[in-house]
């Protein structure tokens, strides 16, 4: 097997005492195993065969009294009796004997271990103690610890493999370096994907399996690798996460190598919302502002490992410029439809070719079936030398154009692939083929940087999730610089009281630059009637109350009271519904407002998500809240050109757009409001929990929007802190 040569992992150290843990755990040039097992198929002797078959250069020791030999390798019957301290030991024993076991290990010097055993956290409160031991004790060590309850690693560039996996003897390790990467929390998932991708044509580097995650958590893996030369992207699978900050960092030097994280997500849940006060909380359910920081962050998310490998097989090909905008030429008419129909609805564009293409394309090949895009080349190129040359150049020489799909099978994609590459390497542009057939020119392409799928629905699935990925860098690297700005600018936090009433909520949006309503505090009905004349009927009057988020539920608001007569009445009515309704509540009295009128209204809110901190949601009001969840999400900050991105993501934003001859509302001055609501909430972070205004008012355009509602949920503030 060749492999590189173990010395030039380790750059110019000399010593391995000097290496980092985690290297040490990912690297390692000798391994000790306890617990170990003459039998192959044992746990304890799986990996120590894997290391003895696949020829891993270093040294490798079992530890078991009751042998003197095993699989070639002289044996030791404990730790202590080890010749030195190997970089790795791999813990194949109980559970119960782990934490002595390491307290062992550290003693002798080892400074990186694996742990197979389950019955730790998953097992319930005793195993969970006995996971906070290993927790407590590497992290004051500086122990670099995987697992418990993991199949163990697997450096396949080096063949230090100290997993139990057995699938290496099906799949063994590829021969040479390997550039992808696997981090997995679930153990089959990491053999699932491995074989998946392996029988994609990748080559991996590193197989990780986290495991319980009780010293090292999953984003520490991908930050190591980050920093990794041998990884040039990296796939995974993601159950939880428990440090969103270190991911959103870890991201970002993803970005800066121009390395690909590629993941797929399941264990999302919406249940840790529904006791939240806001419909934006709601809204905001764990899925939803995963997905969107996961967008945010340029990870790009997979849903099964079938889609997982083939987006980290297009990732591959990063030499190439490529995005959404697709030209699909096609030997067949017929598949040119049902590619364009797919690519469509997959959120893809396959834009008309401008009428001088078009011409052009007629001029140069008139027997070409059709040149709008599809274009279908038909069987001449059975016939015509040159013919795909001409039509590849004319697609490339298109600005709308970004990326060209070929699909061509068996010997007509042979009969062209020369063309292919060629157009690939003058243009820069990304090229992919479909062979449903077996061209024999497969390799060649691959080699060229021209992708090659057998399967039309895979290809379209690939593209769906990797070339909006290309296109977006520049948003992505807009907000980086917009996250890094507000937190420099932000500054000191605000305190504010814990039971914000509706009122002094719009003070504070007021101050910070959103509109807000005519409105007055009214402490009887005879100040609320005087209070409404003054403001000018129609008006609303509305509970007020730190303890009551939805008003309408409790019976505490009136629309559209027309005198002073109907405004005293509608003050005793509110009162005697909210005494009844909510008999423990704080009544402040009530708020009368100046009926207002507009285009549309919006829902903007901030939640705190447990993992990423504050989050945004913008969608429309009425029915496409509450019963399309026609809703968008970010991570904060937002500023004016995000806010109105997420706007055009709406499936209702039309309507703010003079549909059907309605007004156009005033979308500049909803973007600055948006802008201003995230202002506020980072100055408020620490001491918030949810902030909202439903509904923001969007006027006609040039007279601005109008906060109507509001609500603000604090967290007590550490006055220590």
């Amino acid at each position: 097997m060749n492999k590189r040569d173990i010395s030039t992992q380790v750059a110019a150290v000399t010593e391995r005492g000097s290496l980092r843990p985690m290297d040490l755990l990912l690297n390692p040039r000798s391994i000790a195993f306890i617990g170990a097992s003459a039998d192959p198929s044992r746990l304890g002797g799986i990996a120590i065969d894997h290391l003895v078959k696949f020829g891993f250069e270093g040294k490798v020791y079992p530890v078991n009294p009751k042998y003197q030999e095993m699989h070639g390798l002289q044996c030791y019957p404990d730790i202590e009796s080890l010749p030195e301290a190997p970089d790795l030991a791999v813990l194949a024993i109980g559970a119960d004997m782990v934490f002595p076991t390491l307290v062992k290990c550290h003693a002798k010097g080892i400074r990186a271990a694996i742990i197979y055993a389950s019955g730790f956290a998953e097992e319930g409160e005793e195993g969970a103690r006995l996971q906070q031991q290993i927790a407590d004790f590497s992290r004051e060590h500086d122990m670099a610890v995987c697992g418990p309850n993991c199949m163990g690693l697997a450096n396949l560039s080096t063949g230090a493999i100290t997993a139990f996996a057995t699938i290496f003897r099906d799949y063994p390790p590829n021969t040479g370096a390997g550039h992808v990467s696997l981090v997995t929390q679930s153990g089959n998932m990491c053999a699932i994907l491995y074989v998946a991708g392996y029988e994609r044509g990748i080559k991996f580097n590193q197989f990780i399996n986290t495991g319980n995650e009780a010293s090292i958590e999953f984003a520490e893996y991908l930050e190591y690798l980050a920093d990794d030369p041998q990884t040039h992207s990296v796939i995974g699978y993601l159950e939880g996460l428990r440090d969103g900050e270190r991911l959103i960092r870890v991201s970002e030097k993803f970005h800066r190598a121009g390395k690909a994280l590629i993941l797929i997500k399941s264990g999302e849940t919406e249940q840790g919302s529904i006791a939240a006060m806001s419909h934006t909380a709601s809204l905001a359910g764990n899925q939803a502002i995963n997905r969107a920081a996961f967008r945010q962050l340029g990870i790009m998310q997979a849903r099964d490992p079938m889609q997982l490998v083939d987006v980290a097989y297009l990732a591959g090909m990063k030499d190439r410029s490529a995005g959404r905008r697709i030209a699909v030429a096609s030997i067949s008419g017929a598949m040119g439809g049902l590619l364009t129909d797919l690519l469509v609805s997959a959120g893809l564009e396959v834009p008309v070719l401008p009428q001088d293409a078009q011409r052009i394309l007629k001029e140069k090949a008139p027997m070409l079936g059709m040149v709008a895009n599809p274009i279908d080349l038909t069987a001449n190129l059975y016939n015509r030398e040159g013919l795909a040359a001409e039509v590849f150049a004319t697609l490339v020489a298109d600005s709308n154009i970004d990326t060209v799909l070929v699909y061509a099978t068996g010997y007509l994609l042979d009969r062209i692939a020369d063309e292919l590459i060629d157009a690939s390497r003058r243009s820069g542009r990304l090229f992919i083929a479909i062979d449903t057939g077996k061209a024999k020119s497969r390799d060649d392409l691959e080699r060229a940087g021209i992708p090659v799928f057998t399967d039309v629905a895979r290809a379209v699935g690939a593209m769906a999730t990797y070339l909006p990925w290309r296109e977006e860098a520049s948003r992505r690297d807009h907000w980086r610089a917009l996250r890094t700005e507000r937190e420099v600018a932000t500054g000191e936090k605000l305190l504010l009281s814990p039971r914000m009433d509706e009122y002094q909520t719009k003070r504070l949006l007021e101050s910070h630059g959103v509109p807000v309503c005519a409105e007055r505090v009214a402490r009887n009905a005879d100040e609320a009637a005087a209070f409404a004349d003054m403001t000018g009927f129609p008006v609303a009057l509305k509970i007020l109350s730190p303890d009551i988020a939805h008003k309408t539920e409790a019976g505490g608001v009136r629309l559209h009271l027309t005198n002073a007569d109907a405004v005293r009445n509608a003050y005793a009515e509110v009162m005697d519904n909210v005494r009844v309704s909510q008999p423990e509540a704080e009544l402040r009295g009530v708020l009368v407002q100046k009926m207002e009128a507009g285009v549309g209204e919006l829902i903007v809110g901030i939640t705190r998500d447990p993992i990423f901190g504050l989050s945004m949601t913008v969608g429309l009001g009425g029915i496409f809240t509450e019963l399309f969840r026609d809703v968008s999400h970010r991570l904060l900050p937002v500023d004016e050109t995000i806010a109105h991105e997420m706007l055009k993501e709406l499936r209702g934003y039309k309507l703010l757009t003079g549909f059907r001859g309605k007004p156009r509302g005033d979308i500049a001055a909803a973007c600055s409001a948006i802008a201003a609501v995230s202002t506020l909430a980072m100055h408020l972070d620490g001491a918030i929990n949810e902030l909202e205004i439903n509904p923001l008012l969007v006027r006609a355009e040039g007279d601005g929007v109008v906060a109507l509602d509001a609500l603000l949920s604090t967290t007590p503030v550490d006055s220590n802190s």
